[in-house]
């Protein structure tokens, strides 16, 4: 049953369902379509396709309409700049204002990860991956993790880094920045952080380049 705010309710469904891989990038997004989907009018989903596409999730092409934004190299790259930015950032603030009960919660987050096994379902990794970056991110402020959140959306869990043979490279690198974390050393943890997102943003543009 939608709630109070339809509008609102449409953009819940449509980001899960992008973040799902439910709906795919490039993907065709028909009001009426999506109106009967959902049980709304297509006044809420006019609403809610103009905020996704003021964030950014999704476009509009000439004579064809609304879709999902598809994953270019530029558009792949200027999204983990701003990510190393924001999440670096996140990571200073998160060293200065954590308590050692948050601090300890990342580290099993990360261990969590760490200790996957090879038949593991990339999309869980996704997911658990997502999980550790944005906790790093509440720690730090509400502010940082809406703007951070808006950029994850991007990325459906199906479009994971979680595989082979990035899976190592990506779990020394969160190493890098819990030690600094832990060590409460915000200059490292930021730098770390940002070298991270930077390398997921060059295995990133590989994919798209290979494919």
């Amino acid at each position: 049953m939608p709630p109070t705010s339809k509008a609102t309710y449409v953009i819940e469904r449509l980001r899960q369902e992008i973040i799902q891989g439910i709906i795919r990038p490039g993907e065709l997004l028909r009001q009426a379509d999506l109106a009967r989907r959902y049980g709304v009018s297509p006044t809420p989903v006019r609403e809610a396709l103009r905020l996704l596409e003021a964030e950014g999730t999704i476009s509009y092409v000439p004579h064809r309409g609304a879709s999902v934004t598809e994953l270019n190299p530029n558009h792949v790259k200027d999204l983990y700049q701003l990510r190393a930015a924001v999440e670096g950032l996140a990571t200073r603030l998160a060293v200065e204002r954590m308590s050692d009960e948050t601090l300890q919660h990342i580290r099993v987050l990360h261990e969590r990860l760490a200790t996957t096994r090879e038949g593991d379902d990339p999309r869980k990794l996704s997911a658990w991956n997502q999980e550790f970056h944005l906790a790093i991110c509440q720690a730090a402020s509400p502010v940082v993790t809406s703007h951070a959140s808006i950029l994850w959306r991007m990325f459906p869990t199906e479009a994971t880094l979680w595989r082979l043979p990035y899976r190592d490279s990506l779990v020394a690198q969160h190493r890098a920045v819990v030690d600094a974390m832990v060590d409460r050393d915000p200059s490292r943890a930021e730098a770390s952080m940002a070298e991270h997102v930077l390398a997921a943003g060059a295995y990133r543009q590989r994919d798209l380049e290979a494919q």
